[in-house]
């Protein structure tokens, strides 16, 4: 199992600040460094197919899926049921050594 990272990827950074919009809570000079678990989080929750993708051609679809299967209690239920279960459906088709 992989840690969830503490460091961002200039890349990850960049994806972020294009996505800023999605993390409007957050003071511009954090947002770079917001964890894995928000950055999925706030993608499959709010973002669009693209960002989805886009963020699957950065992290790796075997990453993002750990980081899902990872969120348990409350982290779990940030998602929304439909996209909690549709995720779910994906991964566990091709990502399935993911499974938690």
């Amino acid at each position: 199992m992989f840690k969830i990272e503490l460091v961002n990827s200039p890349e990850v950074k960049q994806f972020i600040q294009e996505h800023s919009h999605l993390f409007w809570y957050i003071p511009e000079d954090q947002m770079g460094e917001i964890s894995q678990e928000l950055l999925v989080e706030t993608i499959l929750n709010y973002g669009n197919l693209d960002d989805v993708r886009r963020l699957v051609e950065i992290m790796g679809i075997n990453r993002i899926s750990e980081v899902f299967f990872q969120a348990g209690g409350r982290k779990k239920l940030n998602y929304y049921p439909e996209i909690h279960h549709f995720f779910s459906l994906v991964f566990k088709k091709y990502a399935p050594g993911n499974i938690g």
